[in-house]
């Protein structure tokens, strides 16, 4: 997987030390809340999206407990709601599932925040690895995200 790819990515502003490596997966919500000692709703989960058909592909950081919503994420893109298979993933984004992260992701790859995350002071997204964390403000993970927007494309979180 792409913690390599990761780590070169934080260490241009010094903070590649922060990522946490576990001898566990951390690849679902429900293991990486375990792993990390914390409520499954403070991982910042990353799906990926097709986006629309003439479009890149698209990701959406959700806070760990929130599920992605059909009729607003069509009210949001335009389109049906399909994620991406795991060889899509990896080969459009540039990460593996389980890693997926919006950090250093392949050129032409949008990166959404939903506010479902927005009621946390920290969350923790993966790194590019089944077993990779760090540990992000909100206004951290807006800054190294490189995010277009926040939206709202999420259900049963609040």
């Amino acid at each position: 997987m792409s913690v390599k790819r990761v780590k070169e990515y934080f260490r241009k502003y010094g903070m590649e030390s922060r990522i946490q490596e576990f001898e566990v997966s951390s690849a679902t919500v429900e293991l990486a809340a375990k792993a990390l000692h914390c409520e499954p709703g403070r991982i910042a989960k990353t799906l990926s999206f097709r986006g629309n058909s003439d479009s890149s592909p698209v990701l959406i950081v959700t806070a760990g407990d929130a599920k992605i919503d059909n009729p607003k994420y069509k009210a949001q893109f335009g389109t049906k709601a399909k994620m991406l298979s795991p060889d899509e993933a990896a080969a459009l984004i540039g990460h593996a599932v389980g890693g997926v992260c919006p950090f250093a992701v392949n050129d032409g790859v949008a990166v959404y925040l939903d506010i479902s995350l927005k009621r946390f002071q920290t969350v923790f997204p993966a790194c590019g690895s089944s077993n990779s964390a760090i540990e992000l403000t909100i206004a951290e993970l807006e800054t190294y995200s490189g995010f277009a927007a926040w939206i709202d494309v999420c259900k049963g979180w609040d």
